[in-house]
C-alpha cells in the first residue's frame, strides 16, 4: 500500500491536471443544464479508463521498484544488470551510473596496484632491514656484556616492528596469502619460543609449556605471527612470573602473571590504534599489535578472546576448532 502511494505522489501533478479538467467539465455540463446521469456515466466512464490505465501503469512501476530494490541490496554490480531506460530521464540516469562505474573501477585498480607496490616495497625493505640487524647481532653477540644484551634487546624489537608494518600491509590487501592446511601446533608453537627464547632468559621470565600431539586448521604463518604477538605482549606486562602455554579442547591458550588490563580497557584492547592503561605506561605501545591478532583470527575463521585481572596477568584464548574452513 506504502508502494501505491508513492506510486500517486509521484505522478501527482498529473493527478491534480486530470481533476482539474474533470471539475471543468462538469462545471460546463451543469452550466448548459445536461442531465446528471450524462455527467455520471462520463464520469464513471472516465474512471473505469482512468483505474485501468493507473493500475497497469502501477503494475510496470512496482516491477521496476523491486528490480532495481533487489539490485541495490545486492551491490555492487555490473552496469548491465540496470533494466533498460524506458523515459530521457533514465537514459541520463543510466549514463551516469555508467560513467561513475567505470571511474570507481579506475580508482579500485589504481588503489590496489598503489598497495601492491607498498606490500613489495616493504616485503624487499623487511628482507633488507634484517640484514643490518643481523650482522649487528653477531657482533654484539661476540661479547657477553649488560649494554650488549640491552643492545640486542632493542635491535629484536627493532625487527618485530618491521615485521608487524609488512603484515599490517598483507592483512589489508584482496590477496592475503592464506594457505590453509592442518599443520603441527607443537611445531608452530616452538618457532615461536625459540624466537622468543632470549627475551624470556633476559627477563628471567619462567616458560611453561607441555607439548601436545596435535593438529589444527589453520595458516602456519599467520598461526605464528598471532603466537608471537600474545608471547611479546605476554613478556612485555610481566615483570616477574611466568607465561603458560597450554592446549585442551582446541582452545590455545597464552597466559602470563603480568600487570592485567583494567576492566574498562577489556573491551576496547583489539581496536587499532587502543593502547589503554599499559599501553600509556609503556610509551612504545603502538596498539597494532592486538588488532592485527584479532583480524588475522577473524580472518582465518579462529576467535580471539582475553580474561584479566589487574595484578594477577591475562589469558589470550585462540579457538582452533574448524569454523570457517572445511578441507579433508
Amino acid at each position: 500500500m506504502r508502494l501505491f502511494f508513492k506510486y500517486i505522489y509521484q505522478y501527482r501533478n498529473i493527478a491534480l491536471i486530470l481533476l482539474i479538467f474533470l471539475g471543468i467539465f462538469a462545471g460546463i455540463f451543469t452550466l448548459y443544464d445536461i442531465g446528471t446521469e450524462i455527467i455520471l456515466y462520463a464520469f464513471l466512464l472516465c474512471t473505469t479508463i482512468g483505474s485501468a490505465i493507473i493500475s497497469i501503469n502501477f503494475i510496470r512501476f512496482r516491477k521496476r521498484y523491486l528490480l532495481l530494490k533487489n539490485i541495490y541490496e545486492n551491490l555492487p554490480l555490473k552496469t548491465d544488470m540496470i533494466p533498460a531506460p524506458d523515459n530521457p530521464i533514465d537514459e541520463v540516469l543510466n549514463e551516469i551510473i555508467d560513467k561513475l562505474s567505470k571511474i570507481s573501477i579506475d580508482n579500485i585498480t589504481n588503489l590496489k596496484s598503489n598497495q601492491q607496490d607498498s606490500i613489495n616495497y616493504f616485503t624487499v625493505w623487511v628482507h633488507q632491514i634484517k640484514t643490518p640487524i643481523s650482522a649487528m647481532q653477531m657482533i654484539l653477540q661476540s661479547e657477553d656484556t649488560e649494554n650488549n644484551r640491552i643492545l640486542l634487546s632493542e635491535l629484536f624489537r627493532i625487527e618485530q616492528y618491521a615485521e608487524m608494518a609488512l603484515y599490517y600491509l598483507r592483512l589489508g590487501s584482496d590477496s592475503t596469502d592464506f594457505v590453509i592446511g592442518k599443520f603441527s601446533l607443537d611445531k608452530i608453537v616452538k618457532q615461536a619460543i625459540r624466537r622468543y627464547a632470549p627475551q624470556f632468559i633476559a627477563k628471567k621470565i619462567k616458560l611453561i609449556y607441555s607439548p601436545v600431539n596435535a593438529e589444527v586448521l589453520t595458516d602456519e604463518k599467520w598461526l605464528l605471527f598471532i603466537i608471537e604477538q600474545l608471547l611479546s605482549n605476554a613478556i612485555k606486562y610481566t615483570i616477574k612470573g611466568s607465561v603458560t602455554i597450554k592446549y585442551a579442547n582446541s582452545i590455545l591458550t597464552v597466559a602470563d602473571t603480568g600487570t592485567g588490563i583494567p576492566l574498562e580497557d577489556l573491551p576496547r584492547i583489539f581496536e587499532k590504534g587502543y593502547t589503554g592503561f599499559g599501553g600509556r605506561l609503556d610509551r612504545k605501545s603502538t596498539g597494532l599489535g592486538l588488532y592485527l591478532c584479532k583480524r588475522t583470527a577473524d580472518n582465518l575463521g579462529h576467535h580471539l578472546s582475553v580474561s584479566s585481572e589487574v595484578g594477577k596477568g591475562s589469558a589470550f584464548r585462540i579457538d582452533l576448532s574448524y569454523k570457517k574452513f572445511d578441507i579433508e
